[in-house]
């Protein structure tokens, strides 16, 4: 069987004008890197009035992301590029700020409690294959519209124990996707060290729909706080989170405060569980024995009748699908972060201010550490070889103090949602519809991604026939 290569952007020439350079990545920021990323340990790039360091090597990676966090804290040009929407949020803030956020926030997330909302990500998994079932005539659809779909029920499902089809929930849904149409993750003043209060000229409509959002999100979050008052509040994420003082202070999130992190939940639980779905079912429907594996393993984890958060191991093969699609296609591409004071890379002096940009993108293709590493290969997770990269250059979550709350979550929704979708359909892509990833808020395809859905024959059914005869 030849290799499976899915699609790649392509790189920028070696040598370009900062004007080119400037026009690249407006465009899209991985049609402003050059190829040479993909074999570098470091790159230096010269922007006006600093300078910036593409950083692969593994001794690096690590310094920046576990040793030594405090000196390299998040840039300000993300926040720049978020700030309307996200606040002063956990993915955005630095220092004891978001020290404190995280000791609020992790209790909701920690091993037991994924247990606890996996009936409701099972129930956002059901009702998608009820709205996809209608639509699985052989016609192409758009799939990262549905996958969005998906992970917005889950994350409402789970935070606020109601369905996407609530009218709040539809409300921040809707508004959410013209919001990540329109902002991108940075944007051409990146390359100029501004003051943050030049951040205020944000275009008006990201603006508007910035405060659209919170809105919606500040009249869930004060319906919630008067039901925990009056002691009504369903036991999920939000009234988790919002009855949890920091142990340190004694301190809990006020109104707004929890709007931010909301925002937060939505933004890196929604929009990255919908890139992330989104690629991997391109993956299987263009490597179909791996898809016919996923679905064998899916049949066999809910022969009882339904799916188990207990049975979720025994599907290992699609847990290792999950895991090589978020490879290829990590769902937030770079992470960019400032050291506070000089460094040495390398023999290299870094200035202070400088910003250090971390590639999970580039990491997890990167030639000196997989082989053939653009090579779709779920089973490369099951070799010896790959045990030191797997260390090394895979960051999808990123690593460290900051490593995403949610890696767990993502990890049990992504696969429970796979197989169950590929349970139930075949996705089979659509002649001539190649998708081409470009960075935005997260790795979307540039003009989406259309697949075909056939329902597949329910085993039960078969089984129960056969039985009756």
């Amino acid at each position: 069987m030849s290799d499976i290569i899915p699609p790649k952007p392509a790189s920028r020439p070696e040598k370009v004008s900062l004007w080119q350079h400037m026009q690249l990545f407006r465009k899209d920021i991985f049609a402003s890197q050059p190829e040479r990323l993909y074999k570098a340990w470091m790159a230096e790039f010269k922007m006006p009035f600093f300078r910036s360091y593409f950083v692969n090597q593994p001794e690096l990676v690590k310094k920046v992301l576990n040793e030594d966090p405090d000196n390299f804290p998040k840039s300000e040009i993300i926040r720049g590029a978020l700030f309307s929407l996200l606040g002063d949020g956990v993915f955005v803030s630095n220092g004891e700020k978001w020290k404190q956020q995280r000791r609020i926030i992790d209790p909701a997330f920690e091993g037991g409690r994924l247990r606890d909302v996996f009936p409701s990500m099972l129930g956002a998994g059901h009702a998608a294959i009820e709205r996809l079932a209608p639509l699985a005539t052989d016609t192409p659809l758009e799939i990262e519209e549905q996958t969005s779909k998906l992970a917005a029920d889950v994350i409402f499902r789970t935070l606020f124990s109601i369905p996407i089809t609530d009218d709040d929930a539809k409300g921040v849904f809707e508004n959410f996707r013209d919001y990540q149409r329109t902002q991108p993750l940075m944007n051409v003043a990146s390359f100029f060290k501004l003051p943050q209060w030049m951040h205020l000229f944000q275009r008006d409509s990201t603006k508007q729909t910035s405060a659209k959002i919170r809105a919606l999100l500040k009249k869930l979050t004060d319906d919630r706080a008067a039901e925990i008052a009056a002691g009504t509040a369903p036991d999920d994420l939000a009234t988790k989170i919002m009855t949890t003082a920091d142990p340190l202070t004694g301190d809990k999130f006020t109104g707004d405060e929890m709007v931010d992190q909301v925002a937060i939940f939505f933004l890196a639980g929604h929009e990255t569980s919908a890139s992330a779905l989104a690629w991997t079912l391109y993956l299987l429907a263009l490597d179909q024995p791996a898809q016919a594996r996923v679905a064998a393993e899916a049949r066999a984890a809910s022969a009882e009748g339904n799916f188990t958060f207990k049975n979720l191991s025994k599907m290992p093969f699609t847990r290792n699908v999950f895991r090589e699609s978020l490879r290829l296609y990590p769902p937030v591409p770079m992470m960019v972060r400032e050291n506070l004071r000089e460094e040495t890379f390398r023999d290299r002096r870094i200035k202070v201010g400088s910003q250090i940009v971390l590639s999970p993108w580039h990491l997890g293709r990167h030639q000196r550490f997989w082989d053939k590493p653009d090579v779709f290969d779920p089973d490369r997770w099951d070799r010896p070889e790959n045990k030191q990269p797997s260390r090394d250059a895979y960051i999808p979550f990123s690593t460290g103090p900051r490593v995403c709350t949610g890696a767990g979550f993502a990890m049990v929704e992504g696969v429970l949602l796979l197989a169950m979708l590929v349970k139930a359909f075949d996705f089979k892509c659509v002649d001539g519809e190649i998708p081409v990833p470009a960075a935005h808020l997260t790795v979307r395809a540039r003009d989406g991604i259309h697949l075909r859905l056939i329902p597949r024959q329910d085993d039960r059914d078969t089984s129960e026939t056969r039985t009756n005869e």
